[in-house]
């Protein structure tokens, strides 16, 4: 996603834009425009570069939003939302699910693992999702260790699966759990 175009930037650039029209109306004896748009400008700037300060891009999506659209709509509910949260802008927080990170105990306060991209799959029929960390300081050990936790944790009836691609890298991959076939009894 184009970093410019975050609501952060955008504010930052109005707030600007105000203030150099003000400032330019002020220096031309244009008082109508200048003590409005100066006084304007100022703040809503000031908060567009606080926002800016705070900001968490979203994960890099992988796969086009249309391509799995009926797949989604049959899936558990808390995966599309799963997608949603962390594909769009967050601030205040040091990384995408910050709070599942710290309740999961994978969460280092100096250096947080960051969501690089999630990608929807489906494997076997089943609709799923691929969320790619960069570990940081988190070993791979601790992931290993809420291996069975974090299925559960995102949505009910859900396995996950670790798998390291690259070095310093861990694809964290949601599905739902395959159904044993029980054997039909005759009557």
């Amino acid at each position: 996603m184009n970093k410019l175009l975050s609501p952060a930037s955008l504010i930052t650039i109005g707030g600007a834009s105000l203030s150099l029209i003000g400032l330019t109306a002020y220096f031309t004896d244009a008082t109508n425009l200048s003590v409005p748009t100066f006084f304007y400008g100022v703040p809503i700037f000031l908060i567009g570069i606080s926002l800016k300060t705070t900001e968490v891009p979203p994960a890099l999506r992988v796969v086009p939003t249309t391509k799995f659209a009926s797949e989604r709509d049959r899936a558990p509910e808390e995966l599309g939302k799963l997608v949603k949260d962390v594909t769009r802008w967050r601030y205040g927080q040091s990384c995408q699910l910050e709070s599942s990170l710290r309740v999961l105990k994978l969460w280092d306060i100096d250096n947080p693992p960051q969501l690089l991209e999630v990608e929807e799959l489906v494997k076997e029929g089943n609709y799923g999702i691929r969320m790619r960390f960069e570990m940081a300081a988190v070993s791979l050990e601790r992931w290993n260790a809420q291996k069975e936790r974090l299925g559960r944790f995102f949505a009910k009836g859900l396995c996950a699966e670790l798998f390291c691609p690259t070095p310093g890298a861990i694809d964290l991959i949601l599905l739902p759990q395959k159904q044993e076939d029980n054997p039909q009894e005759n009557e």
